[in-house]
């Protein structure tokens, strides 16, 4: 693992907002650009809610593997 990144959201947006916010939030703080969502992304993400972001989705070549993105949810 390269860096790890969490970004809290108590906001009352949608969750699908929420997920899109922090996607855009860990990549700025990552200095990347924000993968496009493929089919296979958006599939993974709604049955484990969970997905890795692979080089196919990035505009701009990386230098790693993937970018996972999971989603932890507590209860307040």
């Amino acid at each position: 693992m390269l860096k790890d990144i969490t970004v809290d959201d108590y906001d009352s947006d949608t969750r699908t907002h929420k997920v899109i916010k922090a996607l855009e939030s860990a990549c700025k703080e990552m200095d990347l650009s924000v993968p496009i969502w493929l089919e296979v992304n958006i599939s993974d993400f709604k049955r484990n809610a969970k997905c890795r972001f692979y080089q196919d989705s990035f505009i701009d070549p990386v230098d790693f593997d993937y970018l996972e993105m999971q989603i932890i949810e507590e209860d307040h």
